[in-house]
């Protein structure tokens, strides 16, 4: 099986969390790791050559630092473009039908944020209910999202344990 990481950070230079995650997985086998900002600095992305990553690939993460409850600009500009009739859903577009679909994102704040009762008033299952709904469109199974909290506080110890967590869930993603 392989597995298309689509990377979504406007500042990967300087990101702790999503640089140890995609350090973690770095040269698997059967893994493309595809980090947007990197390959459309100008936010011009190549839909054609997109959508053959997408076709080659059995199952996609989406890994992304959690901003304003939502994905990044470029990655909400990739699923705009990207994902469009005839390609991911409609009569025709079929194109996607039974792959994968993961989210691995990360917040800023702490998990107890992230609940009815926390800051935020939703939990993150509903947060990412738009990932899951495109997933459902395009014929994908959603697969349960891998989330890493407290970007700002977590240990090294921690973060270190996390990132053997998301090396293990590619990994079973890999082997199917």
């Amino acid at each position: 099986m392989h597995v298309l990481i689509i990377l979504a950070h406007p500042y990967m230079g300087s990101s702790r969390i999503n640089k140890t995650l995609a350090g973690a997985i770095e040269g698997m086998d059967n893994v493309t790791v595809h980090q947007l900002y990197k390959e459309y600095p100008d936010g011009r992305i190549d839909v054609k050559k997109e959508q053959a990553l997408l076709v080659k690939a059995d199952a996609v993460v989406l890994q992304f630092p959690f901003y304003w409850y939502s994905s990044p600009s470029l990655l909400k500009e990739w699923e705009d473009k990207v994902l469009e009739y005839g390609f991911a859903y409609g009569s025709k577009g079929i194109a996607l039908r039974g792959k994968r679909l993961s989210v691995a994102t990360s917040t800023g704040g702490p998990k107890e944020a992230y609940s009815l009762q926390g800051r935020s008033g939703f939990s993150m299952e509903d947060l990412l209910k738009p990932f899951e709904a495109t997933a459902n469109l395009c014929g994908m199974r959603y697969e349960r999202p891998f989330l890493v909290h407290g970007a700002r506080t977590i240990s090294d110890e921690e973060l270190k344990k996390r990132a053997g967590e998301y090396k293990e869930l590619v990994m079973n993603l890999v082997k199917g």
